[in-house]
């Protein structure tokens, strides 16, 4: 298949390999993605463990808790502007108490509940748009309860965080626990929560690496459990260094309490943005 601009810029934004090793790897791969991060790491050009999505879509994340119940909600627009806006800002602490409240089964069920005894949440939000003149999207929301609950927006709405405890936690400590989750962005808890394939699919990559490398096949299964040491450490809550003490992990400075639940969302991820060119969008305005 043609290998395109787009696709090899997609490339080097996932694995920050250059540009030209980027196309060759899409070449050996028929183009798929996956694999050519993939191929680039077994040779040492890529180093991206895990992807994250662009940061793309407009709007606001927020979390807010009460007692043992905490919720993380996004909500989108098509501009920055709008997520300053009063109403917009009013109508997603308004829908983010009432999922805290009702605990809906899906978006599609928030959508349906009542929102000010004359309007449901979906016609509020087409009121909504109606009024600002701009796309909204309730997008996605997560809803925790354990024995500590803590939320912790970064920014202004740019990322959210709920975090989980069951055990003897301050509050202050759980609170510090979702600040890391918004520094560190853990993908799981623990290494338990990894799925087999993930794991699978990094100790492949680092056994043809190590292979690659020269490395005698007596100790490439002892090299690759330590760096699969390193992949958890990446990934893994528990076993991060804590950003509030770089000295112990954090799953020491729980100190016996156990994290539960971890939620994070960050504003437009994974939504693909329509990229404005503004040179031409003023040219075309100019021949019209």
């Amino acid at each position: 298949m043609a290998i395109t601009a787009a696709d090899v810029k997609k490339l080097r934004d996932l694995s920050g390999a250059g540009m030209m090793d980027c196309k060759k790897a899409l070449t050996e791969t028929d183009g798929d993605v996956d694999a050519a991060v993939d191929f680039l790491r077994k040779k040492g050009l890529g180093a991206a463990s895990k992807k994250a999505g662009r940061i793309a879509a407009e709007g606001l994340v927020v979390s807010i808790s009460k007692g043992n119940v905490g919720v993380v909600l996004e909500v989108n627009s098509e501009t920055d502007f709008v997520s300053k806006n009063d109403q917009f800002v009013g109508f997603v602490n308004a829908v983010a108490q009432l999922i805290l409240d009702n605990n809906p089964a899906d978006v599609e069920a928030l959508k349906a509940m009542d929102f000010d005894g004359e309007h449901n949440v979906e016609q509020a939000l087409s009121q909504l748009i109606a009024t600002i003149g701009e796309n909204m999207s309730i997008r996605r929301f997560e809803r925790i309860e354990a024995a500590g609950v803590a939320s912790y927006v970064h920014g202004v709405g740019k990322i959210g965080v709920l975090i989980g405890v069951d055990g003897d936690a301050a509050a202050d400590l759980t609170r510090s626990i979702a600040m890391h989750v918004a520094a560190a962005n853990p993908l799981f808890i623990s290494r338990d929560d990894v799925d087999a394939d993930t794991v699978a699919r990094e100790r492949a990559v680092l056994s043809e690496r190590a292979i690659a490398s020269g490395k005698p096949e007596a100790i490439v299964d002892k090299i690759v459990t330590g760096q699969l040491n390193k992949f958890y450490s990446d990934i893994c809550l528990l076993e991060q260094d804590f950003v509030m003490d770089t000295d112990q992990k954090v799953g020491k400075a729980l100190a016996g309490a156990t994290v539960v639940a971890m939620a994070r969302f960050a504003l437009g991820e994974g939504i693909e943005k329509k990229e404005e060119d503004f040179a031409a969008e003023v040219a075309a305005q100019m021949a019209g």
